[in-house]
């Protein structure tokens, strides 16, 4: 179904499409493998590690991905311990990525009507404290994270609901096909498609290789694409 111009509803990622928050999350999971006396982690590797939440994070690394540690008091100390450390640290390194501002502020003095939110699998918490401090938090009418719902992207249930708050918003009904999720990984488009949404990943983020795995609807290759998408939904970037 070809995308309604403008959208009605625009969804954004945070971590690799919002922000850079690659060092502070690399630096908190380093820290807990330290204070588990395990030896750290590249980061390279932390970073592909990243996109499915805290607890998936943590658990990767420290070796059990699938969940086959028995021993679930030490999973709950390591993912306490993160969760701890990057609360305070949060902010050390993390930087929004440029344009995102000047993107963002285009977008809602060209598409005043057009809505626009933030579904994160970061916990809930800092996902808003962090939009708070660089002044992300007033372009969005909801902020939700990995822990807001029962399930995580990309299952679409954190999506559909944002569908249905902005609909509530709007006055009328918001239907995915007038809906995009901008996500710099494949379990952004995944999202997606998962709710019947347009996608566009974004190639400066944090896992733009994971596209290749899901390819997006279309490709932005810095945060002034997001507009030009929008004055032209038929360009490709």
């Amino acid at each position: 179904m070809p995308l309604a111009s403008p959208p009605r509803l625009i969804v954004f990622d945070l971590d690799g499409t919002l922000i850079d928050s690659r060092v502070d999350l690399c630096n908190s999971v380093n820290a807990t493998l330290a204070q588990l006396g395990k030896p750290t982690l590249p980061e390279a590797v932390i970073s592909g590690y990243i996109g499915d939440g805290a607890s998936m994070l943590v658990r990767r690394a420290i070796g059990d991905p699938e969940g086959d540690i028995t021993d679930e008091q030490y999973v709950t100390q390591a993912l306490t311990f993160f969760l701890d450390y990057y609360r305070i640290h949060k902010l050390d390194y993390t930087y929004v990525y440029p344009g995102v501002l000047e993107a963002l502020q285009a977008i809602r003095y060209t598409h005043p009507q057009t809505l626009m939110a933030v579904l994160t699998n970061k916990p809930v918490h800092p996902s808003r404290d962090i939009c708070d401090h660089f002044g992300l938090s007033p372009f969005f009418f909801q902020n939700y994270g990995g822990n807001s719902f029962h399930t995580k992207k990309p299952d679409p249930h954190g999506l559909e609901a944002l569908i249905a708050e902005a609909s509530t918003l709007a006055g009328h009904a918001i239907t995915p096909a007038e809906t995009i999720m901008v996500g710099d990984t494949d379990i952004d488009v995944l999202t997606a498609r998962n709710c019947g949404a347009h996608s566009i990943g974004c190639t400066f983020g944090l896992k733009p290789h994971s596209l290749e795995d899901a390819p997006p609807d279309h490709l932005a290759h810095t945060p002034a694409d997001w507009l030009a998408f929008l004055v032209n939904p038929q360009q490709t970037f």
